[in-house]
């Protein structure tokens, strides 16, 4: 099933990629593998990081990829690094992007509804199609 819109929920452990409609939703999960990490020791003191690898965050490409329209979601650096996925090996899913934000972890039906609302304004700021 493909829709206009997608949005992704994505950490460095999964990505949840569901393609909505007003009253539908179609989910697909991305498993990430063990991400890779790397330790800060600036200042004394050590703080890992991790980063995620590119066959996950090209399979979340694919995976939203049958969508005109995206929103990035996530809590952490994860959605920073699939869009600079996207720039160096996907750029002509660039455009499809409308938003990249900040989601804590909400319930998949709270990831639908917030990107509902959001489409909804994009939508109403874009030329009838």
């Amino acid at each position: 099933m493909s829709h206009y819109h997608a949005v992704v929920w994505l950490d460095h452990h999964e990505a949840k990629v569901f393609h909505i409609t007003e009253t539908e939703a179609e989910k697909i999960t991305v498993k990430g593998r063990v991400p890779d990490r790397h330790i800060n020791t600036r200042g004394g003191k050590s703080r890992e990081h991790a980063h995620a690898d590119d066959a996950f965050l090209h399979e979340v490409v694919e995976a939203l990829s049958g969508a005109q329209e995206w929103l990035i979601t996530g809590p952490g650096e994860a959605k920073h690094e699939l869009m600079r996925h996207i720039e160096r090996h996907d750029p002509q899913y660039r455009g499809r992007v409308v938003g990249v934000e900040s989601a804590d972890h909400p319930s998949d039906g709270q990831v639908c509804a917030h990107a509902r609302r959001v489409f909804a304004k994009v939508d109403r700021t874009l030329p009838q199609r």
